[in-house]
């Protein structure tokens, strides 16, 4: 059994606390803590993980899945921890894009960087409910380097036909590719740095 330490929490969402590995730096270890998150969320979840290996996907963007282990606080899935070069966790999208300073700061590398994140996940067919704050933002010295999926992978539908229609796939992934645009210019309103990267015709 991994003891886990409450002090190596770093995320927490609706459903899910996050924890660094005690035995390994690169990995994390998600805690279920919503009980009322139903058992079959979370299998769709490791399905489609699975899916996707047979399908030998590039991982450049989203983390590998490593599979569960008994912690202290219960049953927890393994993943792998985005980090900054520096050596902290990568922070999320929500980050950067919350004020305009650091919008304008790291524009041109965001706006870059959404563009390559929206044609990996079309060109992979990787079906995911994107939000801005499940995707983070890895740094290196001097930018935003890279930018990955890190929660709610695959496809909740009964019959997932879209795992095996390519043009159905890339059809539900420019639809919550809008979605995800759209959430960002709801909650940031103000944001003008944001606005003008989200017009512009690269996307």
């Amino acid at each position: 059994m991994i003891d886990i330490d409450k002090s190596s929490i770093f995320g927490k969402g609706r459903h899910r606390e996050c924890y660094i590995h005690p035995e390994n730096k690169n990995l994390c270890i998600k805690i279920t803590v919503d009980k009322n998150l139903s058992a079959r969320k979370e299998q769709h979840e490791k399905k489609y993980y699975r899916h996707l290996e047979k399908r030998n996907i590039s991982w450049d963007m989203i983390p590998r899945y490593h599979g569960d282990i008994i912690t202290n606080r219960g049953v927890g899935s393994v993943f792998d921890l985005i980090s900054d070069q520096a050596g902290g966790v990568s922070k999320t999208l929500s980050y950067y894009i919350s004020s305009n300073e650091v919008t304008e700061e790291n524009y041109s590398s965001l706006e870059n960087l959404l563009y390559l994140l929206k044609s990996y996940l079309l060109e992979q067919r990787i079906i995911t409910s994107m939000g801005h704050r499940n995707i983070v933002c890895q740094r290196n010295k001097s930018e935003i380097s890279r930018l990955f999926v890190v929660d709610n992978i695959g496809n909740s539908e009964y019959i997932p036909i879209c795992n095996y229609i390519n043009f159905l796939a890339k059809k539900k992934i420019y639809r919550r590719w809008k979605r995800l645009e759209a959430s960002m210019l709801d909650d940031y309103p103000h944001n003008k740095a944001l606005q003008r990267m989200l017009t512009s015709s690269h996307h």
